[in-house]
């Protein structure tokens, strides 16, 4: 089962915030309040991440709209597991979570993106840093996700 961080959380319910800010300053628009809800239970019960599987289906949802944003891969286009490393250099996922990428859920990608960004060891956030930012597709608007649409 793939978790969401609450890191994830955070960034949906920002990115909605943007969307559909409050015109009053009080009232949230039914996707802030689908995701504040989670958002309130992890820190009350001390969690930093939400089973994709058991969370509320409108919340998902919601959160699924701000994933659609990020880009889907962390691929640079240099892949040293094809020479037989097991962590690729160019972008850091494992050979497994190269070769599975298209069949991993949203959460599960997100948990591989969140692993290689905190270790920042992959050639992807230092010494390709530019290339990583100059493939960023379209569809990668959030801002500190790096990244482009490949597999």
């Amino acid at each position: 089962m793939a978790g969401i961080h609450i890191t994830d959380i955070e960034a949906a319910i920002n990115w909605w915030r943007e969307r559909a800010p409050s015109p009053d300053g009080v009232g949230l628009a039914p996707e802030l309040l689908r995701l504040a809800e989670v958002y309130a239970l992890m820190v009350y019960y001390h969690e930093s991440v939400c089973d994709e599987d058991t969370m509320p289906r409108a919340a998902l949802e919601a959160w699924g709209a701000w994933y659609a944003t990020t880009p889907d891969t962390p691929c640079i286009a240099i892949c040293s597991t094809s020479q037989g490393d097991d962590l690729c250099k160019g972008c850091g996922r494992t050979f497994d979570e190269v070769q599975l990428w298209p069949e991993m859920s949203p959460a599960e990608k997100r948990q591989t993106w969140r692993r290689i960004t905190l270790e920042s060891t992959a050639w992807r956030f230092n010494r390709y840093a530019e290339r990583a930012a100059e493939g960023a597709s379209p569809r990668a608007a959030s801002p500190g996700a790096p990244g482009q649409a490949r597999t």
